[in-house]
């Protein structure tokens, strides 16, 4: 019924340098342990490759991977394309990087998944977040599902960060799993929807179609409450893209149900 109504085209639904610094034999051997884990999806051969600093957001923290572990993202293997190993270790500068959201990137390369983890029930074959009833299984309990983004002003849901970011990266595994688990979320403030709908549409090309339609198609589905919201009607005010393509949704949508009956 929503196929027709989400699909695009033409872009529319029819946008200083630190020093260096060693890493002690324990950091590296803790990566080592993740790429040797069974659950990894990484063979041994990546074991030797160097390790890559990566200096990260407006506080500089420091982060590193192993090269041929990075390199499974086209970003870092032309980042890192240029640089040679001359007696300095390689470096990656990413200064509008949220250190939390690339920790999210760097345990998806390595071990295919991201906390909190997708869980499979069996019996029901349903999916779901781990959360603290899981500690028993090794989960580390519950976590946030949003993430403070000073530029957007507020909280962002952290899973439509962690898409962008995987947009960035050329990591389209990535794209599907935070989009599975940002479907899981429930309970979502309307003013938390608006703004991560908003960074959605600001860190995602008008190719996008798969995150952009599903704020659509969220806002449609609950549209009796954002009906109601002062937050909603304050925010299409604003104006935007993200408001016109919800009009020819909602437009398309009606045309939808009038067919069907």
């Amino acid at each position: 019924m929503f196929k027709r109504s989400f699909t695009t085209e033409n872009g529319r639904v029819a946008k200083s340098k630190l020093t260096k610094k060693s890493f002690p034999e324990h950091v590296k051997r803790k990566m080592q342990d993740s790429l040797s884990s069974p659950k990894s999806p990484q063979g041994e051969s990546q074991l030797n490759s160097p390790i890559i600093t990566m200096v990260v957001g407006r506080d500089q923290r420091l982060f590193a991977a192993h090269e041929d572990v990075l390199c499974r993202s086209p970003f870092f293997v032309t980042y890192l394309k240029g640089q040679f190993l001359d007696g300095n270790a390689k470096q990656v500068e990413l200064p509008d990087e949220e250190p939390e959201i690339l920790s999210c990137v760097l345990e998806f390369l390595y071990k295919g998944d991201y906390y909190p983890r997708l869980l499979h029930d069996k019996r029901r074959n349903t999916w779901d977040l781990e959360n603290n009833q899981d500690l028993k299984s090794g989960g580390r309990g519950n976590s946030e599902s949003t993430i403070f983004i000073l530029n957007a002003c507020g909280e962002v849901l952290r899973d439509t960060v962690v898409y962008c970011a995987a947009d960035k990266y050329g990591l389209d595994d990535l794209k599907k799993l935070a989009l599975r688990k940002q479907g899981l979320q429930s309970g979502v403030q309307v003013d938390v929807i608006l703004r991560s709908a908003r960074y959605a549409y600001d860190h995602t090309p008008d190719t996008e179609s798969r995150l952009r339609a599903h704020y659509l198609a969220l806002i449609i589905r609950s549209r009796k409450t954002f009906k109601r919201s002062g937050t909603m009607q304050m925010e299409m005010e604003k104006g935007g893209k993200l408001f016109f393509d919800l009009f020819v949704a909602m437009c398309n949508h009606i045309d939808d149900i009038v067919e069907i009956r």
